[in-house]
């Protein structure tokens, strides 16, 4: 067999593989949205260089805990949980610096207290909207840690 053969099969592997896993991202995205209340939502997870350790992800709401799935993984499970009742609200900010590159356009920068320290997170004006109400709303009695 010709050498070129062997190296179509290699490319031909490699295409089938890419597009099994550009369904199965598109598949487990479905997943996650069809109960409503998924929205795109970048988090910080690196704080050691300004404006850097941004990861894009899908955040979706589940009772009391806000939910985050990276976006390019298969994982069904959420990557990070955050508790309601952890979450407070500081303020917002627009991306800086390297951010603008690293987060969605549309998106700005939304800073909360938890008990383990400053957490940041970029999602579109809409979506922190609603995730203000979420952070405020609690079940009734309920305290809230403040």
């Amino acid at each position: 067999m010709p050498q070129w053969h062997s190296l179509l099969d290699v490319v031909g592997v490699v295409l089938v593989l890419l597009v099994a896993y550009g369904l199965g991202l598109i598949l487990r995205r479905r997943l996650l949205s069809r109960h409503g209340g998924t929205f795109e939502l970048s988090v910080r997870v690196r704080t050691d260089r300004p404006g850097r350790g941004w990861v894009l992800g899908l955040g979706r709401y589940n009772g009391e805990e806000l939910q985050w799935f990276r976006v390019f993984t298969l994982d069904p499970r959420p990557r990070k949980v955050f508790a309601r009742t952890e979450l407070d609200y500081v303020g917002r900010r627009q991306p800086e610096g390297a951010e603008v590159y690293s987060l969605y356009s549309d998106h700005v920068v939304a800073t909360c207290e938890t008990p383990s320290g400053i957490q940041e997170f970029a999602m579109s004006r809409e979506a922190l909207t609603g995730f203000q109400a979420w952070t405020e709303a609690a079940p009734p009695g309920q305290l809230r840690r403040g």
